[in-house]
């Protein structure tokens, strides 16, 4: 049996064609493998269980189903969707996990992340994670009124392309905006597992570290992007 990895979807309503594609994912391939985990960033922006998107209710439909059909999801949050909550992942049958998690594959321990807490030479987005995930913060903004999030949302997504855009003019997008070799070395050291398997940056590669093997998940921005795990056998491959 299969276990299967996705992350980065950042799903919305402008980009139907790979929603429909997930969609067709969930009642193909996804039906029949041990699990389904969703590393974070499943939705482009989440500003809290009560927005009534058709992207969300389509995902919570088809997640739901999968699960009646026998196969568990489980999902991190991701910095997009890190406001997720009980609420929606009851509507979609699946289990949040802690970010980092802990999990059995084949019998043996993989570590699971987002990704994002990785990148700590990205300084000016690690403040703005450390913000926003303080309970306080979170009781505060998901307190407003609907509009004024979903209006909050769209001003940090402009915040982020901004800061994006700043890295690239100064040559230093590629470098900031991935993993720093020292955060990955002490995280992996720390727990003491030779399997990280995370998100986030949207360069999907198998790394040779020096405490084990880290594996990248790819973006589902132009296609698919999937990591299958079964017995010993690790393939991460696109899917269009």
């Amino acid at each position: 049996m299969t276990t299967l990895f996705i992350s980065d979807l950042h799903l919305d309503g402008e980009r139907p064609a790979i929603t429909d594609l997930f969609g067709r994912f969930l009642e193909e391939e996804a039906r029949g493998a041990d699990a389904l985990y969703i590393l974070g960033d499943l939705f482009e922006a989440w500003v809290g269980d009560d927005d009534p998107s058709d992207v969300g209710a389509f995902v919570a439909d088809r997640l739901a189903a999968l699960a009646r059909a026998g196969t568990p999801t489980y999902f991190i949050r991701g910095n997009r969707d890190f406001l997720l909550g009980s609420e929606y992942a009851k509507r979609a049958r699946m289990r949040i996990l802690n970010d980092p998690a802990v999990v059995m594959l084949e019998g043996a321990p993989a570590v699971l992340m987002h990704g994002d807490t990785l990148c700590t030479d990205d300084v000016a987005y690690q403040a703005f994670r450390t913000q926003t995930r303080d309970p306080k913060w979170q009781a505060q903004f998901l307190a407003q009124p609907l509009a004024a999030r979903l209006a909050f949302a769209q001003q940090a997504r402009a915040a982020s392309k901004a800061h994006q855009s700043g890295l690239k003019n100064e040559g230093l997008m590629e470098a900031i905006t991935d993993v720093a070799k020292a955060t990955v070395d002490a995280t992996m050291s720390r727990f003491g597992i030779p399997r990280l398997i995370h998100g986030h940056t949207h360069r999907p590669k198998v790394h040779d570290e020096a405490h084990g093997t880290r594996i990248v998940l790819g973006d589902w921005y132009e296609q698919g992007s999937v990591l299958r795990v079964d017995g010993e056998r690790a393939d991460l491959s696109a899917l269009a």
